[in-house]
């Protein structure tokens, strides 16, 4: 009898044992957890060091592809986290477009709220790069601001509504000065195109109209030839108003311009490197081999400078140049054709030796 009452104190004594172990055990992991949840979601996760990050999400963009980027930005300090805690709030379920700060000292529960809720939004910038064909363009816009491609396609297409603009379908494209421009994210395609026409407008003040006048010029005139100025020269801006000087002199003497960035931009390769006579032989109002005069439209979204350039070029007797054989991204400049077919030997030479055929 004693023998069970000692039994029974024993297995008493174990089961209190296990209990409070199991309870230990349970707590510690309690705390741990605890610990674990409050560090991913209360514990700052974003280190910019000072340096402004942002993300921009488009419409139609997966959170992962989202989260992605934002791992890609070198700026949050535990990744598993934010994806943890992404899973957690449901990001995948609701998706906002727009553009973001990646906040320092930003916790993994702050950057995901923002991203769904589409709460501190930033207004998105536009800039404009390598634009040289209206598709271009439509595209470039449609991923600026939450619109689609075709949405631009048909405003650029439209000949009513540019001209209610002030332009038609080959000038519209001169209404974009390259800039950098804020715009909600929510804008609409007509919007912008009408906050185009507004920077436009701003862009041409009284002074630089005068100056277009006085070269006998239209606003689009201008564009259209420092896009060509721009195309002949996109490495050394301080050349631009002596090849401007150029083409200014070739259109007052009546001669053909001889672009031959016109050329590539008429048989719509701009892998060319050596234009050859079987791009010269390609009829388009954009070559400027075969036709005299201004081309209809610019060939790319000039500079300012490049406009600039046209406004102000420089006063000299130039008809001719050509790129220098040193491949400096500079020209030699000629007087006459002579000069300039010497000019043009050399770096034609100096291309065969670098192996550069077409």
């Amino acid at each position: 009898m004693a023998k069970t009452r000692i039994d029974y104190k024993a297995k008493a004594s174990r089961r209190r044992n296990l209990y409070s172990y199991t309870v230990g055990i349970v707590g510690l992991l309690l705390i741990t957890f605890s610990y674990y949840f409050y560090q991913v979601f209360f514990t700052a996760n974003v280190e910019t060091k000072g340096r402004p990050t942002y993300v921009v999400v488009r419409r139609g963009q997966s959170a992962k592809s989202v989260l992605d980027s934002i791992d890609a930005s070198g700026v949050i300090v535990d990744k598993l986290s934010l994806h943890f805690v992404a899973r957690l709030m449901k990001y995948d379920q609701l998706v906002r477009p727009g553009r973001y700060e990646l906040k320092d000292g930003y916790t993994n529960r702050q950057l995901i709220n923002d991203l769904r809720t589409g709460r501190n939004r930033l207004p998105v910038l536009l800039t404009f790069q390598n634009i040289r064909l209206r598709e271009d363009l439509a595209r470039k816009l449609a991923t600026t601001i939450d619109a689609r491609p075709g949405q631009f396609d048909s405003l650029l297409n439209s000949p009513s509504y540019t001209k209610s603009l002030g332009f038609d379908t080959t000038s519209i494209l001169t209404m974009f000065i390259p800039n950098t421009y804020e715009l909600p994210w929510n804008a609409s395609a007509n919007n912008l195109m009408q906050r185009m026409k507004k920077e436009y407008e701003r862009f041409w003040t009284p002074e630089r109209d005068a100056k277009r006048e006085k070269l006998n010029l239209t606003r689009a005139q201008v564009s259209t030839l420092a896009s060509i100025v721009e195309a002949e020269q996109q490495q050394h801006a301080d050349e631009r108003p002596r090849v401007a000087g150029v083409y200014l002199n070739r259109l007052k003497r009546g001669m053909k311009l001889q672009a031959d960035p016109t050329v590539v931009y008429a048989n719509n390769d701009f892998t060319i490197k050596r234009v050859l006579n079987v791009h010269l032989a390609k009829d388009s109002p954009y070559n400027t081999y075969m036709y005299g005069g201004l081309p209809p439209g610019p060939i790319n979204l000039p500079s300012i400078a490049s406009i600039d350039a046209v406004l102000n070029p420089e006063n000299h007797d130039y008809l001719y140049f050509c790129a220098k054989e040193d491949f400096s991204g500079y020209h030699a400049f000629a007087r006459n054709e002579q000069e300039h077919l010497v000019n043009a030997r050399r770096y034609q030479a100096a291309l065969s030796r670098a192996g550069i055929m077409k």
